[in-house]
């Protein structure tokens, strides 16, 4: 990114220390996090306060989605050890909220889905009384890989719409906007009382009548828990901003989703998916 960030968008907490002390814990610990491999503002605030979020089924992603950092290309095997190494991750962490997503792996028969619920299992086992929050992939909309995320019974549900949905042709190809709702609508459908929770980002070119039907797309199917943030180039070859939304448009979009009926809204320019997904259930 060349242009100057406006002084909204200055991370909140310095990461380079954060980075080199609690990311090499991580590493020891062998597991990956979205905040490293998606390049996230807050890492350094997260980290401080040693919050993460648990990318499994590796770190190579087998979608190229123009607005994402996390590598692309061939993915190796799944680890079936790694669900306890996130377990025993949250339980040295001391979390009690842990939130676990992973890259896209449409090379595997069923999305990942048996890893996830797999991770749900160990997190029960070694940290019980945690509460888990799973963010998946779309899972090429496969209803039986949706329940078997499901019937683990995980706190929230999350899968993002990222964008409006004429951006998705461009910028994400391989995904599709109805696909994506259809899954959230059949994750409430399976169990009624679970929590589901999607978001996007702004500033990618759309305009607000179209994030206004976006939200209200979103509550149609049932979308409890809304995230609405600032996109950031994250690497040279993604796309390029189109503009920086300033914070009072955010705290319209805000107030647009509480008055359709949203129980919970985080809308702010370093607002991501996962950050103080705790605080955000509190609300």
């Amino acid at each position: 990114m060349t242009e100057r960030l406006p002084k909204w968008l200055r991370p909140r907490a310095p990461k380079r220390q954060q980075l080199a002390t609690l990311g090499n814990e991580l590493s020891e610990m062998g597991v990956h996090t979205v905040c490293q491999s998606a390049r996230c503002p807050n890492v350094g605030e997260c980290f401080a306060r040693r919050q993460v979020t648990f990318m499994i089924m590796g770190d190579i992603c087998t979608r190229n989605c123009r607005f994402c950092a996390v590598a692309h290309g061939p993915p190796a095997p799944l680890d079936c050890e790694e669900p306890r190494r996130v377990a025993e991750a949250a339980k040295r962490l001391g979390l009690r909220h842990v939130v676990v997503t992973s890259v896209t792996r449409d090379d595997l028969p069923d999305g990942g889905a048996a890893h996830f619920a797999a991770t749900i299992a160990a997190l029960r086992d070694t940290v019980p009384g945690a509460a888990v929050e799973v963010l998946v992939p779309d899972f090429q909309g496969s209803r039986p890989a949706l329940s078997t995320v499901v019937e683990g019974r995980p706190e929230v549900f999350g899968h993002n719409v990222e964008m409006v949905p004429r951006l998705y042709h461009s910028l994400r190809p391989q995904a599709d906007h109805h696909r994506s709702l259809a899954l959230l609508r059949e994750a409430r459908e399976m169990r009624p009382e679970l929590l589901t929770k999607s978001g996007f980002m702004v500033g990618l070119g759309e305009t607000e009548d179209e994030v206004v039907e976006l939200l209200r797309g979103m509550r149609d199917v049932g979308v409890r828990a809304v995230t609405m943030g600032q996109y950031l180039q994250p690497t040279r070859r993604s796309v390029p901003v189109f503009e920086y939304v300033a914070p009072e448009t955010f705290a319209r979009y805000g107030e647009i989703a509480r008055d359709m009926g949203f129980p919970h809204v985080a809308s702010g320019p370093l607002v991501r998916s996962s950050y103080h997904a705790d605080e955000l259930l509190e609300g």
